[in-house]
């Protein structure tokens, strides 16, 4: 592990692989995870790019209570756009995970001259009337799990509060079944869900999907339900450089599911 102090906070990341012929690949993970949620694909990713892996502000091995206004959506876009400058190597490939696919995606918007090509792995937020025919406003349909999950944390029952969180994403009765590791990756950062739900995060606009101008992959995972296949198609339909991939037999966490052919996908398209 190393870090790089950037906006008044040490940023830790991992980098690992030994090629610098090519543009890194910086990876961001999604809500309740870090650097370590990447352990399935570093091996494949790796034989092939440098990979640099980022915990964000908050999350492992920083320890946070939820308390504070530090932890945002726009807190992070700035966050991995300083760690990106001062990686100073020049445009890299960016590649996010669920609410680290909506962070890269504001990243691409508001610094694409930061990247060569952009990796969206089911990203998370809303659309808006311009992007979804059935929009009626009002706060996202999973906040109030989501503040359920938080309300239970910050009362000290994290198992339930995580069980809450994973249920809703993946299904009922989906927490009793992980393995322990994930179980104990996701308590690392339970607390970070307290900040979560204060995001007020900006829902996606056609114009904001016409603004993506860099070559852009979406991987979807077959068996995803929800809200997060509606917004990937969404973007992907609008982003004027994107294709996309699904992976067959996977739910939201695809490249923990599939690690070999979420890795195929991503080194064809970096090399595509």
């Amino acid at each position: 592990m190393q870090s790089l102090h950037v906006n008044g906070y040490d940023m830790p990341y991992l980098d690992v692989g030994e090629d610098r012929s090519r543009p890194p690949l910086v990876c961001v993970h999604g809500s309740l995870n870090d650097f370590r949620v990447w352990g399935c694909v570093l091996g494949p990713l790796t034989q092939r790019h440098r990979v640099i892996a980022v915990s964000l502000r908050h999350f492992f091995p920083d320890r946070w209570d939820g308390v504070g206004d530090t932890y945002s959506i726009a807190q992070h876009v700035q966050d991995v756009i300083a760690f990106i400058e001062k990686l100073d190597v020049g445009p890299v490939d960016l590649m996010g995970h669920s609410r680290g696919g909506h962070i890269c995606f504001r990243v691409a918007q508001a610094r694409p001259d930061l990247l060569r090509r952009l990796i969206l792995a089911e990203p998370g937020g809303e659309l808006d009337a311009s992007l979804d025919p059935d929009y009626v406003g009002g706060p996202s349909p999973l906040l109030a799990r989501f503040t359920a999950s938080a309300e239970k944390i910050a009362a000290g029952d994290v198992d339930g509060g995580l069980a809450v969180f994973v249920d809703t994403l993946e299904g009922a009765g989906t927490w009793p079944r992980l393995p322990a590791m994930v179980k104990q990756n996701l308590r690392d950062n339970a607390y970070t869900l307290i900040g979560q739900v204060r995001d007020n995060r900006p829902p996606f606009s056609k114009a904001d999907a016409e603004s993506i101008r860099m070559p852009t992959l979406f991987i979807l995972g077959a068996r995803t339900k929800g809200l997060l296949p509606k917004v990937l198609h969404a973007l992907a339909a609008h982003v004027p450089y994107s294709k996309t991939a699904i992976i067959p037999n996977a739910t939201h966490p695809m490249f923990e599911q599939a690690p070999q052919k979420y890795s195929e996908l991503v080194l064809d398209f970096l090399a595509s």
